[in-house]
């Protein structure tokens, strides 16, 4: 049995760190109804315009907690949380494009509540996968590219026993684990760092277990992870 554990070293740079969880089985993702899920992209690029009521788009506390965050470890140069890179596209008028239905709803979600929103293929995990500080020299290759761009020491990174999974928190996935409309099982993460998100945190996965169960035929379990209960069993 697979298993997600957030490891101590985290905690002592995030003590409030709460991460949300959904373990998907027997998904149905691929694409049949592009159109349903444009419409659905734009309402919810409509509702996100309320994190960002501030013209100066860097003050906008969605985005102003994500920037703090990131400061407290290593990033590479520019990284920046996936919360931040979906405002930003919207602040600037751009859409946002479908990619596959469970991308889709789950870029939904994190537009509509403000949070970063992200998801891994399990039956690609190599053994128990971790939230961690890399050692740095991590294989690691990302979508769009065929050599490995390795994390830094002591920058924040989903990890399994093959390398890392996505760095920077949920800044940049690797193609190894990435969904795609092949994907039956998945791995869905909400991330929190302030200790202030429980109640959007649990509406947010709510919502995404409801869509991801009604528009893709899975079975979904819901999961809270944080430093009472860092650990928990995905498939």
């Amino acid at each position: 049995m697979k298993k997600f554990t957030i490891e101590q070293s985290i905690f002592e740079i995030f003590p409030e760190m709460e991460i949300g969880i959904l373990v998907c089985n027997g998904i149905e993702n691929h694409v049949t109804e592009e159109e349903k899920y444009k419409s659905y992209l734009e309402e919810a690029q409509k509702e996100a315009k309320k994190h960002m009521e501030n013209p100066e788009f860097t003050e906008n506390p969605v985005i102003r907690t994500w920037r703090d965050a990131f400061y407290k470890f290593k990033t590479k140069r520019g990284a920046r949380s996936s919360i931040e890179a979906l405002l930003k596209r919207v602040f600037k008028g751009n859409d946002i494009g479908c990619i596959n239905p469970l991308v889709d709803l789950y870029n939904g979600i994190s537009l509509k509540y403000g949070v970063p929103v992200g998801g891994e293929d399990i039956d690609k995990f190599c053994g128990d996968v971790k939230l961690t500080l890399a050692e740095g020299g991590e294989n690691f290759i990302t979508y769009g590219s065929d050599e490995s761009d390795p994390p830094l020491p002591g920058e924040v990174v989903y990890k399994d026993e093959e390398g890392a999974i996505c760095r920077c928190l949920n800044w940049r996935e690797g193609i190894r684990t990435m969904l795609t409309e092949d994907t039956t099982n998945a791995f869905m993460i909400i991330e929190t760092v302030d200790g202030q998100s429980s109640e959007n945190l649990n509406s947010a996965l709510d919502e995404l277990k409801a869509l991801i169960e009604k528009e893709l035929g899975a079975s979904v379990t819901k999961h809270i992870v944080n430093s009472e209960s860092p650990e928990v069993e995905i498939g």
